[in-house]
């Protein structure tokens, strides 16, 4: 059984489930309910000259950034620890398929199951944007719904790695939890507390913000993924004023004042390859030398 038999199997098991089209049924009534709001009401959303497409598109792409975390713990953290957990990792490796295999299908069968379910409630939202609205933007859909298929992707990643440095689902629960509190819930909080020790326990005002403080904040999966949009888009982004750096840490550098690459948007491209490869690499060599 090769890598990709195990991601077909793990797939179509997954779409035979209820949790997968609940997945599905939550993110189309969440973006079909938040595009009604932000196309109604634009002033709730910083929009008082009234809402546009562009403004869709990153306040989508905000929307994406919270639920994505959610839904790859729902749909990963069982990957690897529960069937290690039941035992059943045990029969599948019985078979004439390496552990290499197993590893790989699993993150490739997730990352399916949680990119359809995400893309299928974009462009559903989009669409029912495009119908209050009048108006439609064919590049900045698909590279939304491209680049949200491969932030759920990388998510899904992270997520099954975490899944297999453990067998109990328990603990890759609270792992998984604990991963997208420090990263998604906290960043800001720790980006702040990096430049209080740096600045000799005092926080430097903003003009004074220091230009590695940038490329810090986008360590955050969702912010590389907000950054990678800001990039491809970058004509949306200056009429949204669409600001990669970030507010919540006070950092006052844009893109616009950017020279180095390490502050320009471009750098959440960067930060996502990472976040696909080190935890794949570090999961996989967890799983390689555990005791089965």
């Amino acid at each position: 059984m090769t890598w990709l038999t195990v991601a077909k199997k793990d797939f179509r098991d997954a779409v035979q489930s209820r949790a997968l089209w609940a997945l599905v049924g939550v993110f189309v009534i969440v973006s079909i309910g938040s595009t009604y709001a932000y196309v109604e009401v634009p002033e709730m959303f910083g929009e008082p000259e009234g809402a546009t497409f562009a403004g869709l598109v990153f306040f989508t792409v905000g929307l994406i950034g919270l639920f994505v975390p959610l839904a790859a713990i729902v749909v990963c953290y069982k990957s690897l620890a529960g069937e290690r957990e039941l035992g059943s990792i045990k029969l599948l490796l019985a078979l004439p398929t390496t552990r290499a295999d197993v590893f790989a299908g699993k993150v490739l069968g997730r990352a399916g199951v949680l990119a359809f379910g995400l893309g299928v409630g974009v462009v559903v939202g989009l669409g029912f944007g495009t119908v209050l609205l009048g108006e439609f933007d064919a590049v900045a859909g698909l590279v939304l719904v491209l680049t949200t298929i491969a932030f759920a992707a990388i998510y899904a990643t992270i997520v099954v790695s975490i899944s297999a440095t453990t067998g109990s689902t328990s603990r890759a629960t609270t792992l998984a939890l604990g991963f997208f509190v420090v990263f998604e819930l906290l960043w800001d909080v720790v980006v702040m507390a990096v430049l209080y020790v740096a600045g000799g326990f005092s926080l430097p005002s903003p003009e004074s913000m220091p230009e590695w403080a940038f490329t810090l904040m986008q360590v955050s999966p969702s912010s590389a993924y907000f950054s990678t949009v800001v990039a491809l888009l970058p004509d949306l982004a200056d009429l949204v004023d669409a600001d990669p750096s970030g507010a919540g840490a006070g950092v006052e550098v844009t893109a616009a004042d950017a020279e180095p690459f390490f502050l320009s948007p471009e750098v959440g491209v960067v930060v996502l390859a990472f976040w696909l490869v080190v935890p794949f690499v570090v999961g996989y060599a967890r799983f390689d030398g555990a005791d089965l």
